[in-house]
């Protein structure tokens, strides 16, 4: 039993109580006592055992008892009893934003409401404005949370819908039956949300058709409940595996490059790169190009040749969007764009000195070494490190890097940006540190754009981290003035970082080209919470190349001692 796991247990009971209208000094001490176990450098589990849990400041004799009859049945009689009196849908509407407890309870007495879809039909019917602490700008931020949640239910993130991918390719490619097999679509390309996916095949030599569609037919029987066969011919094949659909399309090795190209897209792409091909008396399909004239056909190995053939440079399916990359690849203005392997430290990542994190110090180091980078920036939230714990911190780092030499942990932060636009940490102790991200993490309907612009101005302040604070799966982010904050940020020097953590992907593409090209700092971070997390590099390095950075424009592609004379 972690220590996030108990304080998500003692939440819970909190946001009930709230809801049941229980005595509000209850409801802070067990608000209190989570925020305290989350944060605890000692572990619950350990305490429950040695009969110390009242050691955490927050936790009382009361709180224990619930604490250890968690630990001991998984369970708590208190919060089954909260629960058995509404209905088990409620709390759904929590994932709203600016929907709390306070809120939900004003939802389900005076309106019996309890589930979202009677949420919307009461916002429809404007019966929310009726409510006391509800106003049409309240409803009409309901309506827009609600929309979110509807539209992207169904959607799957890029780091999702690209381990399906990998795993039905590794199937396939195991079974012998395929000698080529590339993912294409709007994956291969790197967006952001994904209902499908598409997959190019071809069959190995000798094999026949239906042996292989049969081997892609095969993948349904290896999914989930609710998956299965969509649909199968001689050339498409359509699988449902994890919820997600996928599209195979089985095609001989003479239009392999057709196909990749064509299913690739994007529709927008293909429509302007065929438009000009018909000007110049070619036709071009997923089989080959044909010149009208004379009826030849020709074909060719790759996409490289296909592009050169029409008179391009290769476009990388990343900016195959129809946003300029056409005439630029025609007179040779492509940019290299940057790659994975670029990556020299990473820039934003979290320890065990965060209550979410998950490794130490060293651990993260180590795993970041592994990776061949030379440094880290170690950024550990704010609210964590307060009470002389960020002055310990340092100390760890300095024993840290004593053992990992030559590789080198920088002192860092991520401070938040408060309703004021003020940073929650003094500038007596942001001065002492190598690097310092500043974040919206609250209040992002309070002048986000003024906060972030306040925060810019902070001689302390070297990056802003995660530029809107969107959530994939949960918020569409802080409304901010994009060009007005790229624009200063180039004019002070500040940073403004694609946040790799597959439900961020923050900065958006466009916005990070806007930057670029502006001239701001970029760096690609993963704001990892574990080891494994800074794997998520890959994503950031999809959204930066989508944004037609190159090397010389992402900041942590070089080594520490050069980004600090930058800084300087």
């Amino acid at each position: 039993m972690t220590n996030k796991e108990i304080a998500s247990h003692l939440r819970e009971i909190a946001v009930y109580k709230e809801i049941s209208g229980d005595n509000p000094f209850k409801v802070r001490a067990f608000d209190q006592a989570a925020r305290a176990v989350e944060s605890s450098a000692d572990d619950g589990a350990v305490l429950a055992a040695e009969g110390a849990l009242t050691r955490i400041k927050g936790v009382g004799r009361g709180i224990e008892e619930v604490i250890l009859e968690f630990i001991g049945s998984g369970r708590s009689r208190e919060l089954d009893a909260l629960k058995s009196a509404y209905p088990p849908t409620l709390t759904d509407l929590l994932a709203i934003p600016g929907v709390g407890p306070k809120k939900v309870k004003v939802l389900w007495e005076k309106l019996g409401i309890s589930t979202l879809g009677e949420l919307e039909y009461a916002c429809r019917e404007n019966r929310l404005l009726a409510l006391e602490g509800f106003g049409r700008k309240t409803q009409d931020n309901i309506l827009k949370g609600l929309a979110f949640r509807k539209r992207y239910s169904e959607m799957h993130l890029y780091s999702e819908a690209l381990a399906g991918a990998r795993e039905a390719i590794g199937i396939l490619e195991r079974s012998g039956r395929f000698q080529l097999a590339s993912i294409a679509g709007s994956l291969r390309r790197g967006k952001t949300y994904f209902k499908d996916v598409d997959v190019v095949l071809v069959p190995a030599r000798g094999a026949r058709v239906g042996d292989a569609t049969a081997a892609v037919a095969a993948l349904a029987d290896r999914g989930e409940e609710g998956d299965g066969l969509i649909g199968a011919g001689d050339t498409k094949v359509s699988v449902r595996r994890g919820g997600l659909q996928m599209d195979f399309r089985i095609v001989p090795p003479e239009s392999y490059p057709f196909s990749l190209q064509h299913f690739t897209g994007s529709k927008e792409h293909n429509v302007a790169m065929r438009e000009e091909a018909q000007r110049r008396g070619l036709s071009v399909s997923e089989y080959g190009v044909t010149v009208v004239e004379t009826g030849e056909v020709h074909t060719f190995r790759g996409e490289q040749e296909l592009y050169a053939f029409l008179g391009y440079a290769f476009i990388p399916p990343e900016l195959r969007e129809d946003a300029g990359e056409l005439e630029a690849a025609r007179a040779e203005g492509l940019p290299a764009l940057v790659e994975l392997r670029d990556l020299r430290g990473e820039m934003h990542c979290h320890s065990t000195w965060s209550a979410d994190g998950k490794a130490t110090i060293e651990e993260m180091a180590v795993a970041a070494a592994a990776r061949g980078y030379s440094f880290l920036c170690l950024t550990d939230h704010s609210h964590y490190l307060r009470e002389g714990r960020l002055q310990a911190q340092w100390q760890e780092i300095e024993d840290v890097n004593a053992r990992v030499t030559p590789f080198r942990v920088l002192r860092g932060i991520e401070a938040n940006i408060r309703a004021n636009g003020e940073l929650d940490v003094a500038d007596e102790d942001l001065s002492q540190l190598d690097w310092v991200v500043a974040s919206l993490h609250t209040s992002f309907d309070r002048t986000p754009t003024e906060r972030i612009l306040a925060a810019i101005e902070n001689p302390h302040v070297d990056c802003i981290g995660h530029l809107t604070g969107r959530r994939l799966s949960r918020r569409s982010g802080a409304e901010v003035d994009v060009e007005r904050i790229v624009a200063r940020a180039a004019e002070t020097g500040t940073a403004l970082e694609i946040n790799a953590q597959p439900d961020r992907l923050d900065m958006r593409d466009v916005h990070a080209r806007l930057a670029g090209e502006a001239g701001v700092r970029i760096p690609v971070t993963t704001d990892a919470h574990s080891v494994a997390a800074l794997g998520y590099a890959e994503f950031g390095i999809g959204q930066a190349r989508r944004a037609w950075l190159t090397r010389e424009q992402v900041l942590n592609t070089r080594a520490w001692p050069k980004i600090a004379r930058m800084l300087a």
